[in-house]
């Protein structure tokens, strides 16, 4: 039966290990020949350190077995752990009979031992998972995404799973993927020459879904407390390192519940997944730390520790004003604040994580609560150091009066919308929910500076491979 190399790596105790008979199985990482010796460095994916193999020149079939272990191959091996007398690892497995499963070409495997540019990798994210740097991001990305759902679950929420083809735009970007089953060479056309939806599948436009937020209000309003965790889309055509066209959405929605509860709710859900990255993933992390960006575990940890800072858009532009800092792009009340003022507003000035409430209406989507002030709305943005904004939400607009008229207001059209307002008609409470980009998560976490890194195999403009 195959033991998974993790399992015998983290045990405390490896005294105990010693003449154990086990069999693991895994991809060659590294291979050094002596006279009459092998040691393979092994790896299976478990975990990031390496299983040290040592194959003796008498075992049966040596000769012939040898030459087939190269860098990248799979093989089986069944053999006893003993203790090692290298500093770098505790024990290590005494070949008795090997197999190999599947043989790599020593001149066309790609990743050999040296540094790739993770811009290289990008090109063969096939094989991108074998290396350090991406194995570790998909077990941090896995503990993340276990911990999401450990957390709403501990706190009475239920998970539903919104649709991913929608006839609405939730965010009013316009910037969305068509759906459509007809035949782009001979489309229907209707009297006035405009293409005939009615003919479609759906019999009316439809597109990938930028949001399930709409959706889990709809569940809110029923069962209070809901949450999503699925991919969505954005058809913007930014080539830069913060933007994919397909990624990863934590969206929960709470009723009876005001902006103070969304920003409390948003806070412990921050520091849950910090606390069980750090107590779960701790050589990943270390990796992280060492080879990717310094300092990240101990910034991590601040956040973890300090209670963030809250305090008005209005105010944070007024400390942007008077900072005598250069930004790039302007500061002006009514202007949406980019990621060169956020970072100054976490790193520079409060110095912790700040979550920003009360932003100018205009710059805010349709569906966020309008304040008294009829100027700004109930919204919230989470801002961390490294990234600025990480989670953005608001108190939801539960007025039947006042979303009827936002949504033209707004550029919409109403006729999509009809079933959302009808949740303002039939017993409408207060609801407040936010969303949480999944790969901004994971670029805080690791200190990865490109989104594309984070997310096992990345949609952006001009590219959709693999």
């Amino acid at each position: 039966m195959r033991t998974k190399i993790r399992q015998l790596l983290s045990t405390t105790d490896h005294t105990a290990l010693i003449g154990q008979e086990h069999t693991v199985k895994g991809w060659v990482k590294t291979v050094r020949s002596q006279k009459n010796l092998t040691f393979v460095e092994l790896n299976d994916g478990s975990s990031f350190g390496n299983l040290q193999i040592v194959i003796e020149a008498g075992l049966k079939g040596y000769d012939t077995i040898i030459p087939k272990v190269t860098t990248g191959a799979s093989m089986s091996v069944t053999g006893v752990i003993t203790q090692s007398p290298g500093q770098n690892q505790a024990i290590e497995l005494q070949a008795n009979t090997i197999k190999i499963l599947g043989e790599a070409e020593p001149e066309g495997y790609p990743l050999q031992k040296k540094r790739h540019s993770f811009e290289f990798l990008r090109t063969i994210a096939h094989l991108r998972p074998r290396t350090n740097t991406f194995g570790a991001v998909a077990r941090v990305r896995n503990a993340l995404a276990f911990a999401t759902h450990l957390f709403f679950q501990q706190r009475g929420f239920l998970y539903i799973q919104p649709p991913i083809i929608s006839t609405s735009d939730c965010e009013g970007a316009g910037e969305m993927f068509r759906v459509t089953s007809l035949d782009m060479l001979n489309l229907p056309k209707t009297a006035d020459g405009q293409i005939d939806f009615s003919k479609d599948f759906f019999g009316c436009p439809t597109f990938l879904t930028v949001s399930g937020q709409l959706n889990a209000e709809a569940y809110a309003c029923a069962l209070s407390d809901v949450y999503t965790f699925g991919p969505t889309f954005r058809a913007e055509k930014s080539n830069t390192a913060r933007h994919l066209a397909e990624f990863w959405m934590i969206e929960p929605e709470m009723a009876f519940a005001e902006l103070e509860d969304n920003m409390s709710c948003a806070e412990s859900f921050i520091k849950f997944l910090l606390k069980h990255v750090l107590e779960n993933c701790a050589e990943d992390m270390a990796f992280f730390n060492e080879f990717i960006d310094p300092g990240v575990i101990e910034r991590l940890q601040k956040v973890l520790d300090t209670p963030f800072e809250r305090a008005s858009y209005t105010y944070a532009v007024r400390v942007l004003q008077k900072s005598g800092k250069t930004f790039e792009f302007p500061v002006e009340w009514g202007l949406d604040l980019q990621s060169e003022h956020e970072r100054y507003l976490t790193e520079e000035f409060f110095q912790k994580p700040v979550i920003l409430t009360d932003y100018p209406r205009k710059i805010k989507a349709f569906y966020m609560r309008d304040n008294s002030d009829e100027k700004t709305v109930a919204a919230m943005d989470v801002l961390v150091p490294k990234i600025g904004e990480i989670i953005g939400g608001s108190q939801r607009e539960e007025r039947l009066d006042v979303i009827e008229k936002k949504i033209p207001e707004f550029g919409l059209d109403p006729k999509p919308y009809w079933w959302y307002l009808e949740l303002r008609k039939y017993g409408s409470v207060p609801h407040s929910g936010f969303g949480a980009g999944f790969e901004r998560l994971l670029r805080f976490v690791t200190g990865l500076d490109n989104i594309r890194d984070v997310i096992p195999f990345p949609r952006f403009p001009g590219s959709a491979a693999f």
